[in-house]
Order: structure tokens, then C-alpha cells, then sequence
């Protein structure tokens, strides 16, 4: 089963970088049939859809574009999932509110969430989830048998406290795959079919950087997109980065791993980077123009080079991924304790983030879902996507997120540190400092953060 996409403009986050882009939906075909499942038979206690009970009003706060509401872009989406729980209990009544970034989300969930005024059901992001933690006790603890197993392992565990407590509902996640443009590959004398790319891309950065060294040799051009997503990729496989996950300390400037990485990868792209800085405008008409041949790619990002090369024909997506398995995306539902509603929003949460709507919102914006029954889901396994020279997404993505690796512990100090090492190389990949004259400046950044 494939699902009719509409384009639709979306700010989209990743990491520290917050931008906005088209969004191109990833496949077409015959329309779904009717949903007529109650939120009952979704979800346990989720709703009777009765009118016997009390009136309540609830707020949900969200950021970029999950896909749980037509208001969150100007073309209509399959399933608008806050009116379908509207109508499945009557007595409910819904605020949607969605911030433009997740940055936004960020300050105001902080600013809120010792003094109150937090919306009924807050949206945290994966960057900011580790700090979140720091601050369980001031969210619901939304475990329940019913829920129990919902989700894969890491998403779990990344809601779930010291003490047990799960603090928040996984909605979608961002396992990765490598898109590839087969026309450059064979222009390289590399293999072009999917199952052949993934096997030559199969080890870890060494064999990867070893297959660009391959590719610029035959071509002269890049291998790929640019040092910031592949250091993204590269430090998110770390256990610990940044800060200390006990102490929440920063540690960064001890740790080996950090610096041997950023060697590495500045090392590489000195020939194997387009050199464009991830979303200028150089960066997004190298989708289309042949100026790189491969990216990183979680699930959102395939709407991102359709929405920006419609007319290329040659993008396609290799089930692999260097070093094992990467995560780039994802969120969760919380629910603030002080919040008047705990009750009503802990069972719209639940709903929400169940594994039927969850297959909702990937046919909505292509938030690929947390929840291990999606993954055997038709609507999910089944999704292609044309573009991709009909790439069977839902099968790829579903088996990259089994590969998934935990993601390293990110603190208050996450974003700073982050985007001291970002401009370090940018100044690289500009030329202004050779990779050793900016690593120093970026320690001297970090410094003054601590």
C-alpha cells in the first residue's frame, strides 16, 4: 500500500541547525481505505467517544511539523488526527499549538516549566530530551502496562528516568540511510543498485571515506554533502560526547573520541566535501546540480531533496549506514505535571503517539514512526517512494532502526558546544583556518562556556 503525498512547506529542525524547507511527499498511489477504529480499540482508556463524560479542554504544544494537524501546513493532510480524537469523544476539545522551530519550543517549555503554564501535552525534541530528564519530576509519569513494549528500545530508554518513570510517549524517530545519486556513481565506475551500494558502503568511516577517496579519484568531484552532516552522523554514534551524563559537566575537551572524530572528518573533506555549509543555498542546488554524491538521510530528509530537485531522477537510498546505525530526528510527548488535565491529556498522548496514528503521520509529513507494531504495519512496510526510483522506504527505514545506536547524553550546554565545533568547520571547508588553527578556536569557545 503507498500513500498520495501532498508538497507542503515545513520547518523542519535538526540538531542545532533550524530551517525551513519543502517538503515533498515520497509516494503515490491508490488512497487508503477509511479509518473506523475507535480510540478505544487503539488504545487502552484512550476514549469512549461518549458524551456521558465532563467537558474538558485541552492544549498541545508542538514545533515543526509532526503531522498531527492540517494547521500545521497550508495543503490539506490525509488524516487530521486532532479532529479525528475530537470526534471520537466529544467531550474533548482541542488548542493546537504549534512553534515554527524547535528552538522556540525549547526556551518557552524551559521558561514554563518550574513556574507553570505549560500547555496539557508538551512536544520535546531528541536534543533536548537528556536535559528534559534533569527535571522528571516536574512531568507526569505516563507508564502503564498498556504501553509497555510500544516503542524501540531507544526511544524508551530515552524517556525513561533513573527511577523507572517513563516521562514522555515517543512520537517519530530518524533512523538513516545514505542517498546516493546512482548517475554519478556509475559515472564513477562505483555500483549503482541499492543492495550492491549498501554493500560497498557496509563498515565503518574508514570504509566509507576509503569509497570517497574511490570517487573523487574517478570523477575530480565530491564524494559528499558537506563536514557538518557527516560530523552530525559522526559524534551522534558517541556513548558520551559532549558533557559528563552523571554531572552533566562539560567534558568535551578530555575526550579523545571528540577530537580523533573532528581529525577525521576534516581530514576527508578537505577532497571529499562539496564545501557548502548544510541549507545554504549552494547546499540545496547541489541537490539537483551534481555537486555531491551521496548525504546522510533520515526519513525527512528524503522530502527534503524532492522538494528542492523535483526534476532529478537518479537520487536513490542504500540500506546502510557507516559505523552500524544513526539517529537524526525524533521527539516525545510529555505531560506536565501541574498541568489541570493530567488524566485527559496522558489518554490524548497515548492515542497520538499509538502505532495506527503514528502510521497516520508518516502518511501525513513523513515522521517515521518510534513504535514497533508501525513496523509491521502494511501502510508503513509497504510505503515506496517514487522519487527515489521507488526505493522501499518503509522496509529500509524500518530495518535502520533496528540498527539504531543510543544516542550520546546532551545537556544544557549541548547546543553551545555543538555549534563551536560546527564553525570550526565551517572556517575549514571556507578555507579561513587550516583544521588545526580552528579546532583551537573552537576550544577556546567551549572554554568560555564552562
Amino acid at each position: 500500500m503507498s500513500f498520495t503525498r501532498r508538497k507542503k512547506t515545513l520547518a523542519l529542525t535538526a540538531g542545532a541547525a533550524i530551517f525551513a524547507l519543502t517538503l515533498a511527499g515520497c509516494a503515490s498511489g491508490d488512497e487508503p481505505e477509511e479509518d473506523t477504529t475507535t480510540a478505544t480499540e487503539n488504545t487502552a482508556d484512550a476514549g469512549d467517544g461518549e458524551t456521558s463524560s465532563e467537558p474538558v479542554s485541552l492544549t498541545i504544544a508542538t514545533f515543526n511539523t509532526p503531522g498531527l494537524s492540517n494547521s500545521e501546513t497550508d495543503a490539506e493532510y490525509q488524516y487530521d488526527l486532532i479532529e479525528e480524537y475530537e470526534a471520537l469523544n466529544d467531550h474533548v476539545d482541542i488548542t493546537y499549538n504549534r512553534a515554527a522551530e524547535s528552538g522556540d519550543a525549547r526556551e518557552n517549555f524551559f521558561t514554563k516549566l518550574g513556574p507553570g503554564g505549560l500547555a496539557d501535552i508538551e512536544m520535546v525534541e531528541v536534543d533536548w530530551m537528556p536535559e528534559v530528564m534533569q527535571y522528571a519530576d516536574l512531568l507526569t509519569d505516563l507508564s502503564s502496562p498498556d504501553v509497555e513494549g510500544r516503542w524501540v528500545d531507544y526511544v524508551e530508554a530515552g524517556a525513561t528516568d533513573s527511577e523507572g518513570r517513563l516521562i514522555g510517549y515517543g512520537t517519530d524517530t530518524g533512523p538513516q540511510g545514505v542517498c546516493y545519486r546512482a548517475d554519478l556513481f556509475e559515472e564513477a565506475g562505483l555500483p549503482t543498485d541499492p543492495a550492491e551500494v549498501a554493500d560497498l558502503l557496509e563498515g565503518d568511516w574508514d570504509n566509507f571515506f576509503a569509497v570517497g577517496d574511490d570517487y573523487v579519484d574517478a570523477t575530480g568531484s565530491a564524494f559528499y554533502d558537506s563536514a557538518a552532516g557527516v560530523w552530525q552522523g559522526m559524534v551522534n554514534q558517541l556513548d558520551v560526547a559532549y558533557e559528563d551524563p552523571d554531572s552533566g559537566e562539560l567534558m568535551v575537551l578530555d575526550n579523545p573520541d571528540v577530537k580523533a572524530l573532528y581529525d577525521q572528518v576534516t581530514a576527508a573533506s578537505e577532497t571529499q566535501s562539496s564545501k557548502f555549509g548544510q541549507w545554504s543555498e549552494d547546499w540545496f542546488a547541489g541537490l539537483s546540480n551534481g555537486a555531491y554524491a551521496t548525504m546522510l538521510c533520515p526519513p525527512w530528509m528524503l522530502g527534503v531533496i524532492e522538494g528542492n530537485a523535483p526534476d532529478t531522477t537518479d537520487w536513490n537510498l542504500a540500506n546502510v549506514y557507516p559505523n552500524g546505525g544513526g539517529n537524526w530526528g525524533g521527539s516525545w510527548l510529555t505531560v506536565p505535571a501541574s498541568g489541570a488535565n493530567i488524566e485527559e491529556a496522558t489518554k490524548l498522548a497515548a492515542w497520538l503517539t499509538a502505532p495506527e496514528q503514528q502510521a497516520k503521520a508518516f502518511a501525513n509529513a513523513g515522521t517515521y514512526p518510534s513504535q514497533v507494531e508501525a513496523y509491521d504495519d502494511p501502510a508503513v512496510t509497504g510505503e515506496v517512494n517514487e522519487f527515489f526510483n521507488d526505493a522501499p522506504i518503509g522496509e529500509i527505514f524500518a530495518e535502520r532502526a533496528e540498527a539504531v545506536v543510543p544516542s550520546p547524553f546532551k545537556g544544557e550546554f549541548y547546543f553551545q558546544v555543538n555549534d563551536a565545533i560546527n564553525n570550526a568547520l565551517t572556517r575549514v571547508e571556507e578555507g579561513t583556518d587550516d583544521p588545526a588553527t580552528s579546532w583551537e578556536k573552537a576550544v577556546a569557545d567551549i572554554e568560555a562556556i564552562g
